[in-house]
């Protein structure tokens, strides 16, 4: 029988890094997302692991790179700012193909920012980041259980592309309370792993884990690097649909907002209005196969909890700018159904041109 936790989010999270595999965590607490620090320091010390608080963000992110050049499942957490300064060796790890796996907890605000709920990290986790051509695979929970899973599931999808993966979840995500089912431990053996740092005897070859400056002719890397990145885009698009076959208007969202945006369509189901959700899970690769579900799409509209409609310019290019796009943006407040309905009604009245919204 599967065990059931009524548990937070953070803690789900790291949890299923832990039945993952996940022996070496390395972070330095902010808001949101401390709990992931502090149940790791726990379950490290249980599963014969290695927990540490680093003295800043900056060398918790480089410790990672240390323990997975070596071969250990390893994660490292943040939110915000402290974000923020692990994009340096974030960029580390994709030029070095070390496949860690990060968890940012979004906040909202810019800077220091506040504590609050937020979506704003969107254009920093998919566009921005590090110096340099790439992107990280990024995953988006909805839900307490997929904080689980998706942790759990998180290094061997890092391993299966030498890649680093992102876990972009929320402060609402991040802090609720749901019942999660429990993962079964994972069995994992880094001595296999040919890529992985070891012990060698003197007088026989070494490996070298590094930034790709030092130890590959560039063009042949770069080469690599985008038939890398063009398998991923084909092979790893992931989403839910929820009537979208029939939807007049399709809502897109994820996190939080997503699971507002699913009660809004069961809601105006109800009273008529066809209304659909796409639900991106990878946010990179963009789902953009999901559009071709959509046979009677009038208008597209993003939710998301920003100021900006970071994620909307996404949705106007994978959808090849096919569809009027709008964007219901709450900054730091979670959306509300009525809000979204209201909304919807008011572009099949004609009420609000695209253009308008941002």
């Amino acid at each position: 029988m599967a065990e059931i936790l009524l548990i937070k989010g953070n803690e789900a999270l790291a949890e299923g890094a832990i039945r993952g595999g996940c022996r070496f965590y390395a972070g330095y607490p902010i808001t949101p997302q401390s709990e992931i620090l502090e149940w790791m320091g726990k379950r490290q010390a249980e599963v014969g692991g290695v927990f540490v608080q680093g003295e800043s963000e900056i060398a918790s992110v480089n410790m990672v790179y240390a323990a997975r050049a070596l071969g250990v499942r390893s994660l490292t957490s943040s939110s915000g700012p402290g974000f923020t300064l692990k994009q340096e060796g974030i960029a580390y790890w994709v030029s070095a193909e070390i496949p860690g796996v990060i968890a940012c907890v979004q906040r909202y605000g810019i800077g220091d920012g506040f504590i609050g709920a937020g979506q704003d990290n969107y254009w920093q986790a998919i566009k921005g980041g590090g110096n340099g051509d790439y992107h990280l695979i990024t995953l988006a929970p909805n839900s307490v259980q997929e904080n689980m899973d998706m942790a759990y599931e998180s290094f061997e999808l890092a391993e299966k592309w030498r890649h680093p993966v992102l876990i972009l979840s929320d402060a609402t995500i991040g802090q609720m309370i749901e019942p999660c089912e429990v993962r079964p431990y994972k069995e994992y053996d880094k001595d296999q792993l040919d890529w992985a740092v070891k012990g060698t005897p003197i007088g026989q070859p070494n490996k070298i884990v590094s930034d790709v400056t030092y130890i590959e002719p560039i063009d042949e890397w770069n080469e690599y690097y985008l038939n890398k990145c063009r398998k991923i885009i084909e092979t790893e698009q992931r989403w839910e649909s929820i009537h979208v076959n029939d939807a007049e208007i399709c809502l897109l969202a994820y996190g939080i907002s997503s699971r507002i945006a699913e009660g809004a369509v069961r809601k105006a189901r109800e009273e008529g209005i066809k209304l659909g959700l796409i639900r991106p899970i990878t946010l990179w690769p963009f789902p953009k196969k999901a559009f071709s579900e959509l046979k009677n799409c009038k208008a597209l509209v993003t939710v998301e909890m920003n100021m900006m409609g970071q994620f909307r310019e996404d949705v106007i290019l994978y959808s090849g700018n096919k569809y009027p796009t709008y964007a219901i943006t709450t900054a730091y407040k979670v959306p509300k159904i009525d809000d979204i309905i209201a909304f919807a009604k008011k572009i099949i009245a004609g009420e609000i041109e695209p253009e308008e919204v941002f």
